[in-house]
């Protein structure tokens, strides 16, 4: 297994446990006004699903560029988890198997198209999810939500069981 599909499936396994931890949110809560980067975390988890997109295309050479920025945010919690679960399945698709890291594909960025290497799209897309994961956790604090560990994944060691759960829905 490479680092970078056990990364994907790291991504899928933390999004899954954020989303489980606000699953029983109505639409009001999860779109109220929070603080963070994003003024909710409805506008926290859109921005994740679309950058996610945004470089899944780039990544996958079905670039959609930056119209994915103009679609509709998904304000229901249920709904945004399924497509974010889509997108996590699409990144470990990706990241099964050799990947030639240093390939070039073309990523549109306003006014321009440039080329990036896959060996930097990828750890890029990762750390994206990270950070803003991060700042889920604090507007769900102040929502009232205990945010959920979610770096119980690499190791054996309090490894939550929800991480194996990613793996073999994935070979299913």
């Amino acid at each position: 297994m490479s680092p970078y599909f056990e990364f994907a499936v790291n991504n899928c396994y933390a999004n899954r446990t954020l989303y489980e931890a606000i699953s029983g949110m109505d639409q009001s809560a999860f779109t109220a006004r929070r603080p963070g980067f994003f003024p909710s975390l409805s506008k926290t988890m859109n921005h994740i699903r679309k950058v996610d997109a945004f470089y899944l295309g780039a990544l996958k050479g079905t670039d959609i560029g930056r119209a994915v920025y103009a679609l509709p945010d998904i304000e229901m919690v249920n709904a945004l988890a399924e497509e974010q679960h889509r997108l996590d399945m699409e990144l470990m698709n990706f990241c099964d198997g050799d990947i030639d890291l240093d390939r070039c594909m073309a990523v549109e960025r306003p006014g321009a198209q440039t080329q990036e290497r896959i060996g930097a799209l990828l750890p890029h897309l990762i750390q994206h999810q990270i950070h803003h994961r991060g700042q889920a956790h604090v507007q769900m604090g102040e929502a009232g939500i205990k945010p959920p560990q979610l770096d119980d994944f690499f190791l054996e060691w309090e490894r939550a069981p929800i991480a194996q759960d990613c793996i073999r829905e994935f070979l299913s």
